[in-house]
């Protein structure tokens, strides 16, 4: 299996579509990356990955908006094609397996995670008794990292 990572900000808000009885969330997410040429002069190459996300759950929808920074995995596909003028085109796609959010312009949030192996229980309430704080009992950031 071949998988693929990107970080960049959603071109336009997410479009939700059934097809053959199955939900999935159609985005664009773009990738800008800034570089010298060889004189020096500073460029700037973006680059749209179309991305797929076949999901029964779709609340995430909501928060798929234009601007907004995630962070997408999953499997690519390189797609060729002819233009209508007859030069030829590629795009690149990527169904995706699971997404994160990052943020978005002048936003500091949360980052839940959805993917398709498991459930997302970051929103399910702790057991009674539990020493597990709820997510506004938290006051310091939460490290991630494992070491």
């Amino acid at each position: 299996m071949i998988k693929m990572q990107i970080i960049g900000n959603l071109g336009k808000d997410c479009v939700v579509n059934t097809v053959n009885g199955k939900n999935v969330i159609n985005f664009t997410v773009a990738h800008t990356e800034k570089y010298k040429d060889s004189q020096g002069n500073q460029q700037e190459k973006t680059t749209w990955v179309d991305c797929a996300y076949w999901v029964d759950r779709t609340a995430v929808a909501q928060y798929l908006t234009k601007g907004k920074q995630v962070y997408v995995e999953g499997q690519p596909e390189a797609r060729s094609f002819q233009r209508n003028d007859g030069t030829p085109g590629a795009s690149l796609s990527l169904r995706v397996r699971e997404i994160q959010l990052l943020g978005g312009r002048g936003e500091n949030t949360g980052t839940p995670s959805y993917n398709n192996s498991y459930s997302n229980t970051a929103s399910a309430s702790p057991a009674a008794g539990s020493n597990i704080p709820t997510a506004s009992e938290v006051t310091e950031p939460i490290d991630d990292l494992p070491f």
